[in-house]
């Protein structure tokens, strides 16, 4: 952890709702003037995407697991290189994973699914943030969660998150049903021993619970609305970053405490939630950030 270049994540799982609690990152770094650096989670995969059908095969040829939840599949050293040197000096390298023709096509020779090159990152950003699977992965050869200073988990329960996989993967990028399952089913194992573990290393939980049924994900016509939806947020230590429940509880209407550390609030008020909860957090990270930098 650095207080002269912070690194904050956003960790969850593949349609988990990630998109959304960065999408309320960016209303405070635009609304606050903060000139972040931001990292894919994507781009710390070990093979492109050809290069993953390949080793697939190979690994299933053979009766193992590979997953994009798992180490094999990773560069998990990478990331905390990555972490490591902002954290020391605002300095590092990193590259993208081009998801689409439209994201490809500012790179000649580059096509859908492959990497840029790795170059450094723009110099003075304010903080580091990073959104993807692995914000806070730990192993027993690399501790990513170790640099970070602010951590937040997006954990829908597993059944919402399935649903919200099966209608992104097939409508933005074409997959069947089944092959989407057998996604699911194939990255199971990875998903137990590499994802849930975070979530208990986590500063912050945003877990939506749908209040419809949902106990057959994989025949869902559609996916549960906010309003649909209650948002738990579950803090690990309330006193590190001065949690004033009653403030929020007056804030956000219709929301109660379930626990000590743990408020809930109606599903359609979870960007609003996260505002601000997060932007008084950050204010005083930079803060505190300034002040380092000032007395070097």
């Amino acid at each position: 952890m650095s207080q002269k270049y912070p690194i904050i994540v956003v960790t969850g799982s593949s349609g988990a709702g990630t998109s959304t609690v960065k999408n309320a990152f960016e209303h405070i770094f635009i609304r606050e003037g903060i000139n972040p650096v931001v990292i894919e989670g994507d781009s710390f995969h070990r093979y492109n995407r050809a290069q993953m059908r390949e080793e697939l095969v190979k690994v299933e040829a053979e009766g193992g697991i590979l997953s994009h939840f798992g180490a094999a599949a990773n560069l998990f050293d990478e990331l905390e290189t990555l972490f490591r040197n902002y954290g020391e000096k605002g300095r590092a390298k990193r590259r993208l994973y081009l998801h689409s023709e439209e994201e490809a096509a500012p790179y000649d020779g580059l096509k859908p699914g492959e990497f840029t090159p790795w170059e450094d990152i723009p110099e003075n950003t304010d903080l580091l943030f990073y959104e993807g699977l692995h914000g806070v992965v730990k192993t027993e050869d690399v501790d990513v969660s170790r640099y970070v200073d602010l951590k937040v988990g997006v954990v829908p329960i597993v059944n919402l998150e399935w649903i919200q996989k099966i209608h992104r993967d097939n409508a933005e990028r074409g997959y069947s049903e089944e092959a989407i399952v057998d996604t699911i089913m194939r990255r199971m194992h990875d998903y137990v021993h590499y994802l849930t573990p975070q979530f208990s290393l986590t500063d912050i939980n945003f877990q939506r619970v749908p209040t419809v049924d949902t106990s057959n994900p994989f025949i869902a016509r559609d996916i549960p609305t906010a309003d649909e939806s209650f948002v738990i947020i579950r803090f690990r230590d309330t006193v590190k970053f001065g949690v004033d429940f009653p403030y929020l509880l007056n804030m956000l209407k219709d929301s109660f405490m379930s626990r000590r550390n743990t408020i809930v609030v109606p599903g359609g008020k979870m960007g609003f939630a996260m505002e601000i909860i997060l932007t008084p957090i950050i204010a005083d990270m930079l803060a505190n950030s300034r002040r380092a930098k000032a007395e070097e």
